[in-house]
């Protein structure tokens, strides 16, 4: 009978790198109607689930303090409202303190249909991307909601701005839904607190380097009358402070670019402790 080649069991095998650690994060202020419903549809796709609960006065605190305590959510408070871009910030935070490789933010207002985080899971698995960016209007789909005129014309001005500005092809500079790899957040030390947050995120993406693609979402809008609060609601004061936001970053890499190179890439983490 021949002889039959020795196995080995320790020969080379090609190994698969570990899973990344996802954690759906989702900024709330306010959102005792919409929370329960969220929580049990996002809980079907995805297990690891922080709220950012932004000084809540409705009963979403205590709503958010029962299911945390019975594991079903994570929990991070503000014990005043500090605005949505401060929720992202401290969503990234956590998430390196606690070992996350990957954040995808999402409302809570069920504008933003947890049945898409899958796809999301799958473009982070490639391992190609440093910012997954959901789009509405990349595709004109049948079931779209129609977006408040408003809101549709400051999209569509600041999406082309970044566009010249970075040479991108952005087609939904606001869409919340996103996926973005912590360890490329960090070192961009963020810190615009409010709803201009994009604002400062993009030119800084862009300064960086990192890699960006869009993945279609679905347009809703449940509630078109939605407030942002204080003079934002003015369109033409949003839309002012917007690009006087963008301005001022455009301005804040121009200024770094006559700065000793090396030197501005040693920057400390956002989070302490």
């Amino acid at each position: 009978m021949p002889k039959q080649p020795r196995k080995t069991p320790n020969a080379a095998r090609p190994i698969s790198p570990p899973s990344p650690r996802i954690l759906v994060a989702i900024p709330v202020y306010n959102e005792v109607n919409y929370a329960p419903h969220v929580i049990e549809k996002v809980r079907r796709f995805h297990d690891q689930i922080l709220f950012i609960d932004d000084g809540s006065t409705d009963g979403t605190a205590e709503l958010l303090d029962g299911r945390a305590a019975r594991g079903e959510i994570q929990l991070h408070r503000h014990p005043t409202n500090r605005g949505y871009g401060q929720s992202i910030i401290d969503a990234f935070c956590y998430a390196k303190r606690h070992g996350y490789d990957w954040v995808i933010t999402m409302d809570c207002d069920e504008q933003h249909e947890p049945e898409v985080i899958p796809k999301f899971v799958e473009l982070i698995r490639e391992d190609r991307w440093d910012i997954i960016s959901g789009t509405r209007y990349l595709e004109a789909r049948q079931d779209n909601d129609l977006p408040p005129g408003d809101r549709r014309a400051i999209n569509a001005t600041i999406t082309s701005t970044l566009n010249e500005l970075f040479d991108w092809n952005l087609t939904d500079a606001f869409c919340g839904f996103k996926a973005h790899r912590v360890s490329a957040m960090i070192p961009l030390r963020l810190d615009e607190t409010g709803y201009a947050f994009p604002l400062q995120l993009w030119p800084r993406v862009a300064k960086a380097g990192l890699r960006v693609r869009e993945l279609p979402v679905r347009l809703i809008y449940n509630d078109p009358t939605r407030h942002f609060g204080g003079g934002l609601d003015d369109a033409g004061v949003r839309l002012r402070h917007y690009l006087d936001v963008l301005d001022r970053e455009v301005k804040r890499d121009a200024l770094m670019e006559t700065v000793a190179g090396d030197d501005c890439a040693v920057v400390p983490c956002c989070c302490h402790g």
